[in-house]
């Protein structure tokens, strides 16, 4: 079974030869599981088959000469002084080739790895409650602490940049193994050293604690403008989505502000199915395209109860994926304003494949593009109107870009 990807956000349960897409691949040390916030174009839509698309690498022979693997493995066997395990050695000669890819959404889970990374797609994770991801210089960087978890209680702020894990430098580490080390069960600690803002060394001792994670909350503030916050595109985001719009369409809101800061992304379906609430049938919410041709393109669905309704976007650094996608979509269709600062720029699909003996692979298989063409990877999306906060603004809960959106709708 194969599963479709395309940047961050999560999938509760596959059905049987379903393809799934994602928007977002972000390593996520939500509860402890390993896992990624992706979005995907729809379980079991089946429009584009992993087998079925052009490879790139038609110049590589149909199979590896192994030899020189098995020179090394023979060393290895009558050489190392310990006790080696056949199925470690396995999963390592498999993840070494996948990691050769030099692509940081491009990975192998063995067979622990894959069982936590599809227990946290539920939504409910034991551990941080932070979501993982590399930047272009390999650091491991905090994507964004989860509204109301232990990361985000104990200060931890998106780009973080994390130097040591328990005392253990990260140098070298993949997210994978980060995460690892991270994740732990209910009432446990783990000291986290980090780097921020590329001069301020900083040290947080978090408990570990089990975190149900809400994808949508809303309310109606005041002067009648309508609030709400996505924290992630999960399987129930669109059902949510739809009946906080109706609720506001119900209640003639003014405006609305939608706020998905500090949101790593989720299942593309819940990306379209929010999108579609402000757009009309058919308008392109993104494409998807390989190798610079379009094998893709997702639109609205028609269901725009907001249609008209005057919208303000939040978006920062911690907002990625299908965060970026829902953005792109709502701006460059000319039916919201963007606030905030800079998202942070996820823009490649990725695919699960199931493996045997439990195994998978995660692969980087397309990119998607605005429907202004723009493809957003390591760029982000910028807001028209930018508004920066300090650590004292956060310390202060002093939430100058939700006023700066707020009054852009109350002098309509």
């Amino acid at each position: 079974m194969q599963q479709k990807l395309s940047a961050h956000g999560f999938i509760n349960r596959f059905k049987n030869n379903s393809v799934a897409k994602w928007t977002t691949l972000i390593i996520v040390v939500l509860v402890g599981a390993a896992g990624i916030f992706s979005i995907g174009v729809g379980v079991g839509s089946g429009r584009i088959s992993f087998s079925t698309l052009e490879s790139q690498n038609e110049d590589l022979p149909a199979a590896l000469d192994y030899s020189s693997v098995t020179q090394v493995y023979n060393q290895l066997k009558a050489n190392y002084d310990g006790k080696l395990d056949q199925t470690k050695l396995l999963d390592g000669m498999k993840a070494g080739l996948v990691n050769a890819a030099g692509d940081p959404y491009t990975e192998y889970f063995d067979a622990k790895s894959a069982s936590d990374f599809n227990s946290q797609l539920s939504g409910t994770f034991s551990g941080i409650g932070a979501e993982l991801g590399q930047d272009s210089q390999n650091n491991l960087v905090i994507i964004a602490p989860i509204d109301g978890t232990p990361a985000s209680k104990a200060g931890l702020k998106p780009q973080d940049i994390i130097t040591e894990v328990n005392g253990k430098s990260t140098t070298g580490m993949s997210v994978d193994q980060a995460v690892t080390k991270i994740r732990g069960d209910k009432g446990t600690k783990v000291t986290l050293k980090v780097i921020r803002d590329k001069s301020q060394t900083l040290t947080f001792t978090i408990t570990r604690d089990d975190i149900k994670v809400p994808s949508v909350k809303s309310e109606i503030l005041d002067d009648n403008i309508g609030y709400i916050k996505i924290n992630q595109f999960g399987d129930d985001t669109g059902d949510l989505a739809a009946k906080v719009a109706q609720e506001f369409k119900d209640k003639g809101v003014k405006g609305v502000v939608l706020d998905m800061r500090g949101n790593p992304g989720g299942l593309l379906t819940a990306a379209v199915d929010v999108s579609s609430l402000w757009l009309d049938q058919g308008q392109t919410i993104l494409q998807e395209k390989r190798g610079g041709t379009v094998v893709s393109t997702e639109t609205a669905t028609g269901n725009n109860i907001l249609k008209g309704v005057l919208t303000a976007v939040l978006i920062d650094e911690g907002s990625a994926s299908a965060s970026e996608i829902t953005a792109g979509a709502l701006h460059d269709n000319n039916v919201a304003t963007l606030f905030g600062v800079k998202s942070y720029g996820k823009g490649s699909v990725q695919q699960v494949v199931k493996l045997p003996n439990g195994t998978e692979m995660k692969v980087t298989i397309a990119r998607w593009y605005r429907p202004n063409g723009q493809n957003i990877d390591k760029k982000g999306i910028t807001p028209e109107n930018i508004v920066k906060m300090t650590a004292d603004d956060y310390k202060a809960g002093n939430d100058l870009q939700k006023n700066a959106a707020l009054k852009f709708i109350q002098d309509k």
